[in-house]
């Protein structure tokens, strides 16, 4: 099992910046893949980031690119978002996730991910 503890969110004024951690504990030699997700209010998980602990590339969602940027420390076990030039429309709910997996798969689709932390708000005011 692999365990997710996200930290760091909160209220922020427009055009402002936050980092999320996102601290990793157990089985974490078993994990790929991270990503962030977010969720406003509805039914609807949207994939923000991802990257794999065994490469340098990153993925964004289009809205986000440019001003987020998904990092890890394989060390400390931790990944962090880093959000620069926050709107409105980026307040929601943030979800840390971590794949086990093998094979191909859809780095967007939040079925892909096995693990999960309890989230994050995020709220940008206008």
């Amino acid at each position: 099992q692999v365990r997710l503890v996200e930290s760091g969110g909160g209220l922020v004024q427009a055009g402002g910046s936050l980092r999320l951690s996102c601290a990793a504990s157990g089985r974490t030699f078993s994990t790929n893949a991270m990503a962030w997700f977010r969720q406003a209010p509805g039914p609807e998980r949207e994939f923000v980031a991802a990257f794999n602990w065994s490469g340098d590339v990153a993925y964004y969602v289009d809205s986000v690119e440019g001003r987020f940027t998904i990092s890890g420390d394989n060390a400390k076990n931790t990944v962090y978002l880093q959000m620069s030039s926050l709107k409105p429309e980026d307040t929601a709910a943030y979800y840390c996730a971590a794949r086990a997996g093998g094979g191909s798969y859809s780095r967007r689709w939040s079925g892909a991910y096995d693990y999960w932390g309890q989230g994050t708000q995020v709220t940008v005011s206008s």
